[in-house]
């Protein structure tokens, strides 16, 4: 599977795994794409089918020059899974992916059976608010330049070899207006959800179960004061980089593949 033609527009899409099987999706952060999961899912999908796309604006997919927002790409998931024929699916995302899954989860309960949100881009509390100005100016002018930079020092002293610099590649080769559109849609548009109170507010739309998991404690511990749907849980997950699921992907992949079988456990140490 490559380039698919939604009709509203076109995405690059993976498919592993066997078609019958139980289906995960999983989305990539801001300025990422698919293939930060290869290891996952060529774990995974010797049980699910795991469906792995680059979101509009991001990696082979294609590059609207608007409306490269998280809530058009939820939207585009959900064109995916209805031309696919997939669905319900356990919904995985990381940092802006997270936003775009659980939209994508209230927007459309039908295809959504459960989600996993790995070091969300919600949740931002006012200190991290009052930044946002000036972020987004810097990556309106300089674009995926400005975003290198919160990249660069998104790491542990943990991380691969390699690591940060596979993202910082794979963030300068995204579209400048695609960084500024997407960091816009997911803090300052109207009904953007990523500032605290927006969070709370919207995280009670949600009726799936979820499985959430911070590098903060702090942020942690907030959302566990969101959590109404039974069987949704946090997990805290300390000394490690905002891209906790490529610098622990054996943890990953056993955290998705039990939490997708239905196995939840207590929390796990850290």
């Amino acid at each position: 599977m490559t380039l698919l033609d939604l009709g509203r527009i076109g995405l690059f899409c993976t498919s592993l795994g066997p078609d019958d099987a139980p289906a995960l999706l999983l989305a990539h952060g801001w300025g990422g794409d698919g293939r930060e999961w290869s290891p996952h899912a060529e774990a995974l999908a010797d049980r699910f089918r795991v469906l792995v796309p680059d979101l509009r604006g991001h990696g082979r997919s294609a590059v609207p020059d608007e409306g490269n927002t998280p809530a058009e790409m939820a939207e585009d998931l959900a064109a995916l899974l209805d031309s696919l024929g997939v669905g319900p699916v356990v919904a995985v995302g990381h940092s802006m992916g997270v936003q775009v899954v659980n939209l994508l989860a209230v927007r459309h309960p039908e295809a959504v059976r459960s989600v996993v949100a790995l070091d969300p881009a919600h949740g931002a509390d006012e200190a991290e608010v009052a930044r946002i100005p000036a972020r987004l100016a810097a990556y309106r002018e300089h674009g995926a330049r400005a975003a290198a930079s919160f990249v660069a020092g998104a790491f542990s002293a943990q991380a691969p070899p390699g690591l940060r610099t596979a993202h910082l590649r794979t963030v300068l080769g995204t579209p400048d207006h695609v960084i500024a559109q997407a960091y816009a849609g997911m803090y300052t548009d109207p009904g953007a959800v990523g500032a605290r109170p927006a969070s709370e507010a919207f995280l009670l739309r949600r009726t799936q179960p979820a499985l959430t998991v911070w590098t903060s404690a702090e942020a942690a511990e907030w959302e566990r004061g969101t959590l109404r749907v039974p069987g949704s849980r946090v997990e805290h997950w300390p000394c490690t980089g905002h891209y906790l699921h490529e610098e622990r992907p054996d943890r990953t992949t056993r955290l998705i593949r039990d939490w997708a079988a239905g196995e939840t456990p207590g929390e796990t140490p850290g």
